[in-house]
């Protein structure tokens, strides 16, 4: 258990930094008081790999200056539209684009979970995208010569980084129906979560817990963030902040208006 600004700070310029999706409808998983403190921090030439998409939080990242390269399968602010700093920095040039589909990321991570440096996947074969990825490549089917099969290499990230509801001081966190964030830590070299509250027993070993804990074997580091997550929800007892989300979309489609929301709302006091 160590502070969030301690576990911001694991995080340094140039990390291959994975975070999931910022919208479901059990809780968002992003860790947005880091996001607030990596942004404080003047962080640098991030490689940001979101698992598959994501919207605010990779958008206010970005419009921060804290990425240099993105790779996604979309991103997207539901019922909003594109988020607006991600378009003005693709528009004008200032991110590298790394091309990629949800299933091919799900793939990459999950070679990377199992040990292996690559992954065979047919359903992208045909897209535009393959043609994009001088690292993917398009073989012969050992198994059936006729048909081609796409290999698809490993993802490994420096470091998970996401928020959940529970974890208790063992080091155990519950991540509910949320699985994909289990083959997340499974993958990248280091894990860092922000959670709601802390569970004073052992998650692993308590029946209404256990079959949704993420061992401590794969975390790295913890802090306690009550509403870490704000203003995306947290699951159903820490609801998010829609019109929030209403106001930071506006805000952002200018980098005047943009400045403006994170110095007057969502960190006040942040650099120009």
């Amino acid at each position: 258990m160590i502070s969030v600004e301690e576990l911001a700070s694991r995080i340094p310029d140039g990390a291959h930094l994975a975070v999931p999706v910022d919208f479901n409808a059990f809780f968002s998983g992003a860790a947005m008081e880091v996001t607030r403190h990596l942004i404080r921090a003047g962080r640098r030439n991030l490689r940001l790999l979101v698992m598959p998409s994501n919207g605010m939080q990779a958008d206010i990242l970005i419009g921060a200056g804290c990425v240099s390269e993105l790779e996604c399968g979309a991103m997207l602010m539901p019922e909003l539209g594109t988020p607006p700093r991600f378009s003005e920095a693709m528009r004008t040039g200032r991110l590298q684009m790394r091309e990629s589909t949800c299933p091919v990321i799900f793939h990459g991570l999950g070679a990377a979970e199992k040990g292996l440096p690559f992954i065979p996947i047919a359903g992208v074969i045909g897209s535009d995208v393959v043609r994009q990825r001088n690292d993917w490549k398009v073989v012969a089917n050992p198994f059936d010569p006729e048909h081609d099969i796409l290999l698809v290499p490993a993802i490994r990230p420096d470091v998970a980084l996401f928020h959940a509801p529970l974890a208790d001081r063992l080091g155990n966190v519950w991540l509910g129906r949320r699985r994909e964030l289990a083959m997340l830590a499974h993958a990248c070299r280091r894990t860092l979560v922000t959670v709601e509250r802390i569970f004073d027993g052992d998650l692993m070993n308590t029946p209404l817990y256990e079959d949704g804990t993420l061992s401590n074997l794969y975390i790295d580091a913890i802090a306690h963030c009550p509403g870490g997550s704000w203003p995306l929800d947290a699951g159903a007892e820490w609801p998010g902040d829609p019109a929030q989300l209403r106001a930071y979309f506006q805000a952002a489609r200018t980098q005047s208006g943009f400045t403006q929301y994170l110095q007057e709302v969502f960190m006040p006091g942040a650099p120009q």
